[in-house]
This record gives structure tokens, sequence and C-alpha cells, in this order.
């Protein structure tokens, strides 16, 4: 499994995240993140600017999400390697970001109010895997 050129440093962004107090629409490491305001931590470090347009927590948004992360250049791979973003489903009708790590996932955990590293939850359908584009 090939890893994004810069794994490393979009790995060690979206852990320097862990703790931050979750915060809907939060865009501020150390302040205030939702799983998005952590993924575009994680992008930012592979020089890769992601605007997010308006959104709601809660709902299905899979078609808005794909939309967003295809056209910040990010392609769809397989088999997800430390650095891609993985949008997941954690009920029903719900959709979440995380970052893989090498030791699992970095993610915004609204149910315990900050950011945390930790495996992927097994009950989570994985809806796709991302990788974010090489960026010169």
């Amino acid at each position: 499994m090939t890893a994004h050129p810069h794994s490393a440093a979009i790995v060690a962004a979206a852990r320097a995240c862990v703790g931050t107090r979750f915060r809907a629409q939060g865009r501020v490491p150390g302040i205030g993140l939702d799983c998005v305001g952590v993924a575009l931590v994680a992008a930012a470090a592979a020089g890769v600017a992601i605007v997010p347009p308006a959104y709601a927590l809660g709902g299905d948004h899979e078609a808005a999400l794909d939309g967003l992360i295809a056209a910040a250049g990010c392609r769809r791979v397989a088999t997800a390697a430390p650095g891609d973003l993985l949008a997941v489903a954690p009920l029903p009708g719900r959709r979440h970001l995380v970052v893989v790590t090498g030791l699992g996932v970095v993610h915004a955990h609204a149910g315990l109010g900050r950011v945390v590293e930790g495996p992927l939850d097994p009950g989570w359908t994985i809806v796709a895997a991302w990788r974010l584009p090489e960026q010169e």
C-alpha cells in the first residue's frame, strides 16, 4: 500500500489536534474542531487548501461530502494508508471524517467532547477512502 508522500506530516498535524475540544464548525486546533476541521488541518499539512461550504451536523451529507473532497483534488483509493481520509457512517444516515494513522484514526469525537486517536470503531461503515492530492 503506497502512502501519500507527505503522510508523516499529515498524520503529525492530525495528532497535534488530539485533545482539542469538539466544537461544531470548529477550525482552530487547541480551541475547537469538528471532524471537518481535523481533516482541514491534516490537508493543510500536505499543502492542500479545502474550503467547505456551510453544513449542519447530523444527516446524511454523503453526496456533498464526496463532491467537496473530489473538488479539492482528492482521489478515491481502494485501501487507506496513513495520511488518507475516510468518510465513515457511524450510524445509518450519518457521515463522519477521520484521518488514518498508523495506529488507527484521529477524529473529533462529539460524544467524548474532544479530538481523539484510536482504533476505528468496528460498528462504523467505511463509505470511502480518499487520498489527498500531491502538491508541488
